[in-house]
């Protein structure tokens, strides 16, 4: 595999590969130290089931739980209502494992190819995208694959 850019400006990391030849690429750490964090700390992370590409669901990541998620395979994110860091399926045992992480050009927003156990949403639904906007209304248009009472015991 070839290399290119290995110290590229800290802003233009990501962006090297903007122009790059298939197969170059930048070493991660440079490429990690140069993620758009928000003012939290946190970069969007969207998780897609790996062999079906459907969008499961959309949370936050800080570089703690990226590491974590890539240190041992089973996503975890930052939870933003607790506080803390969300090993997904810890409580309801509905867990994601990581196929592959991918990056949006911009280096701010985190795609994570899983695969997902059972549901992914904490409604019992397998993603979290079931309302539907159907002209002037927003319909539900997916069943609960489980009960979020079964999920949470």
């Amino acid at each position: 595999m070839s290399q290119h850019a290995e110290n590229p400006a800290p802003e233009h990391r990501i962006k090297a590969n903007e122009r790059a030849k298939l197969g170059d690429s930048l070493p991660w750490e440079a490429v990690r130290a140069s993620l758009k964090l928000n003012a939290d700390g946190l970069i969007p992370a969207i998780a897609q089931q790996h062999d079906t590409h459907e969008v499961l669901m959309m949370a936050w990541m800080n570089l703690e739980s990226l590491d974590e998620t890539l240190a041992t395979g089973r996503v975890c994110y930052w939870s933003r209502s607790r506080g803390k860091l969300w090993r997904k399926g810890e409580s309801s045992g509905q867990v994601q494992h990581l196929k592959e992480l991918r990056l949006d050009c911009d280096g701010d927003t985190l795609l994570l190819l899983v695969d997902q156990t059972g549901p992914a949403c904490h409604t019992g639904r397998r993603n979290c995208f079931y309302n539907a906007l159907r002209g002037d209304r927003v319909e539900v248009v997916a069943e609960p694959l489980i009960d979020p009472e079964q999920l949470y015991k």
